[in-house]
C-alpha cells in the first residue's frame, strides 16, 4: 500500500499550491516541429556538472517529445508572459504551429526555442531520466545560459493562481 494511500488528491493539490513556483516554458524541436509546455516544477540541481531538473507528466505528448529529443530549452517568464503561460498549458493543442503568434528564436546550442520575452533562458540536453510516480524527472545538462530581460520580474504561481513580484 502507497504512503500516500491516506492522502486526499485535491488537499495535497491545495497544500502544495502554497508553495510559491516560478512559471517556465520548456521547449523542443521533435521531426521539424518546435513543441512546448508550461513548467513549474524546475528547479537547480548541481553547479558540477551544472544541471537542472523538471517534470513533465507522463500522459503529456511534450513528455515523449522532450525525451526522445534529448534536446531542449527553458525560457523563464517574466510577469507580463500570463497568457504564454496559460497557452503553454492548454491540453490538446495542435502538434504543428504551436509557437505560431509566439515570437521565439531557436537557441545557438540546441535549435529549441528561447520566447521573446523570457527574463532567462537554459538550454540543456537531457542527463538522465527518473520515474517520479505520474511524472517523469528530466534532468538537463546546462549547455548555455542567457538573460534576455535582466531586469524583468518572474510570473509566479501562488495559491491556484498568477502573481507578480511586485504588486499590480
Amino acid at each position: 500500500m502507497p504512503m500516500s494511500a491516506g492522502v486526499d488528491p485535491e488537499e495535497y493539490r491545495r497544500v502544495a499550491g502554497r508553495f510559491a513556483t516560478g512559471i517556465t516554458v520548456v521547449t523542443t524541436v521533435l521531426d521539424g516541429a518546435a513543441q512546448a509546455m508550461t513548467v513549474n516544477a524546475f528547479t537547480s540541481v548541481s553547479l558540477d556538472p551544472i544541471l537542472v531538473l523538471f517534470c513533465p507528466e507522463k500522459a503529456a505528448r511534450f513528455h515523449d517529445a522532450v525525451t526522445t529529443a534529448g534536446l531542449w530549452a527553458v525560457s523563464v517568464l517574466g510577469e507580463d508572459s500570463e497568457d504564454a503561460s496559460r497557452w503553454f498549458a492548454t491540453r490538446g493543442r495542435e502538434i504543428q504551429g504551436q509557437l505560431n503568434g509566439w515570437p521565439s528564436h531557436p537557441g545557438p546550442r540546441t535549435g529549441a526555442p528561447i520566447l521573446e520575452g523570457a527574463i532567462a533562458a537554459l538550454e540543456c540536453r537531457t542527463h538522465a531520466v527518473h520515474d517520479g510516480g505520474d511524472h517523469s524527472i528530466v534532468v538537463g545538462e546546462v549547455l548555455g545560459v542567457s538573460r534576455p530581460d535582466p531586469d524583468g520580474s518572474p510570473l509566479l504561481y501562488y495559491d491556484g493562481d498568477y502573481h507578480g513580484v511586485h504588486p499590480h
